[in-house]
Order: structure tokens, then sequence, then C-alpha cells
């Protein structure tokens, strides 16, 4: 692995102030490109992040790389799933038609997508025109996920409201109006099964090793201690092998639920730690950004349900 939990603990501390995207990006690009792995790019973009945003937005890119290699390391990528109803199967609108000649045409909405407005790679979620899919006769709209470059003819990007914790990391509404994309920029196999239900436990095991690399660079920083920082140690290692486990197994889903409950006991020993630096812009900023640390909390509880019901079942 490029880059070992051990390093961490010997890699210095100092990282500069980044308040934009444009500040952030460069320095994530060109450690990725170090990192090789995607596992490695989360611990390093998370532990050169200066703030939560940064560390989410690394977690996020790594783990897009980990759902799909081929991405290109050099440009912002996005995942493109909620539209206007919701994000479940039933509910997506946009359509990918087949044109007559060999290309795709894509039309519909996306209304919240994460670095949309730098964006240069978009994986889009969208209904094949007249196809559909599914087991145990619950049928539903066949998904496929495109890859739509940034600058396609006929999209547009338009810049949503800023949250009120994560500001920094900017979202955007998607539109498209008759986007052409070769049929080879449809990637294989089914949307849902194979890219948007696997992204939910990527993306939260991925997420939670960048923002836990994080908090390891302010620990050593501050010289928080000692034993706080061999917990975040050794949760990392969890979740580096976690990271790289099938997404789609129940055994995975069960265990993941343990770790982001052991990274939540961390959290809430680093709200006290923050605590101590009242006055410090890095604690305020902390304190500002802790509601990302429960958004989709439901969602994973649902799923940690589901996971124990398969187990039972096969058991």
């Amino acid at each position: 692995m490029p880059l070992p939990i051990a390093d961490l603990l010997y890699a210095p501390t100092r990282v500069p102030p980044r308040d934009t995207v444009e500040a952030w990006w460069p320095r994530w690009r060109d450690g990725a490109a170090r990192a090789g792995t995607p596992v490695a790019m989360a611990l390093r973009g998370g532990f050169d992040a200066d703030r939560v945003g940064w560390a989410f937005a690394s977690g996020y890119q790594a783990a897009l790389r980990r759902l799909h290699p081929a991405l290109p390391a050099a440009v912002v990528a996005a995942l493109c799933v909620t539209e206007e109803a919701s994000n479940r199967p039933r509910d997506i609108a946009t359509r990918f038609t087949p044109q007559p000649d060999g290309s795709v045409r894509i039309d519909g909405a996306k209304r919240w997508t994460t670095l949309g407005p730098h964006s240069g790679c978009l994986l889009v979620v969208g209904a094949m025109a007249g196809a559909t899919a599914g087991a145990d006769g619950a049928e539903r709209p066949l998904l496929k996920v495109a890859v739509v470059p940034g600058n396609a003819a006929g999209l547009s990007i338009a810049p949503q409201h800023d949250l009120r914790f994560v500001p920094e990391v900017p979202h955007a509404r998607l539109v498209l109006s008759g986007v052409r994309v070769d049929a080879a920029a449809l990637l294989a196999g089914d949307g849902y099964d194979d890219y948007v239900k696997p992204f939910r436990t990527i993306e939260d095991a991925f997420v939670a090793l960048a923002l836990l690399a994080y908090l390891l660079r302010e620990a050593r920083a501050r010289d928080w201690p000692a034993a706080f920082v061999e917990r975040l140690c050794a949760l990392l290692e969890a979740l580096c092998a976690l990271a790289d486990a099938d997404a789609a197994a129940a055994a995975t889903h069960v265990a993941l639920a343990g770790a982001l409950a052991w990274a939540r006991q961390l959290y809430a020993e680093a709200d006290a730690l923050w605590a101590q630096a009242a006055h410090d812009a890095a604690a305020a900023r902390w304190r500002r950004d802790a509601p990302l640390l429960q958004v989709a909390a439901k969602l994973r509880e649902l799923r940690t349900q589901r996971a124990w019901q398969r187990l039972r079942a096969a058991g």
C-alpha cells in the first residue's frame, strides 16, 4: 500500500489553509497520482485536509475511483443519481435513448450533484428507454451509468445554495437536454445493482477513512492523548480492509456498521478535545461541520438491518 497507516504517524502535520475548490483540488489530484490506490487516495487526501469539507471531498473522490477505476485522476468526478422525486430506481426520470448513428441521447435533470460546478467527468444514472430489469418479479426501469464530460453540449450546471455545514464543498443541479455520448460511454452492468447500491457502502467506508485520517493529523499536531491516536490508527487499519471488501456482501455491511459506530465514538471524543481549543478557527469549523457526520444515518441503519436479515436467512 503506497501510504500505510504507519506513514501517517511520521508525516509532517502542517498543511496550508484552503478555502476554495481551486485551492484544494490540485493538491488532492497530485497526491492521488502518487497514492496509486483508492484507499491510499482517501488516506492521503484526508490527512492533507485542513478541514472536514476537504476530508469529505477526498473520501468521495477516492470512493468514485474505487467504484469505477477507469475514472481519470486529473479531473473532479461526480456520481449523479438524485432527481426531483428521489433516487429510487422507479423515480429516475433521466432517459437514455439509443440513436440510429450508434450514439445515445440523454435527457433529464439531477437535483443534487456533489462538486458539480467543478466536475470534469460526470457518472450520470439514467433509464434506458423502453427497457426494464428486476428480480423476483419486481420489475423496474433498466438503469445504466453514462460517463459524460463536464463540458458536453446540452449540459447545463446550476450551482445550488451551500449547506450550513461544509460550505466549501459546492453542489449543483444538472440539466441534460439532448446530450449525446457514444454507446461506449455506457458502463457495463446494471446501473443500480452494480453502481448506485454499492457506492453507498463504498462512500461510507472511504469518507470515514478520510475523516479519521484528518483527525489523526489534527491529533498529532495538537498533541492530543496518545490513547486517542492509538484508537484512530486501529480503526483506520480496519477500514482499509473493509474499503476493499465486497460492497454487496451482507458481512461487509455488518462489519462496516460496527466500524462506523466506533468512528462515532471517536468523533464524540474529538468534540471534547476540540472544545479545549474554543477560540481556534479549526475547532469552530469542526463544530459547524459536525452535522455532516449524521447525514444518511437512517439509510445506514436500514442497510444494516437488511444485511442481518440476509445473514439469518442464509443460516
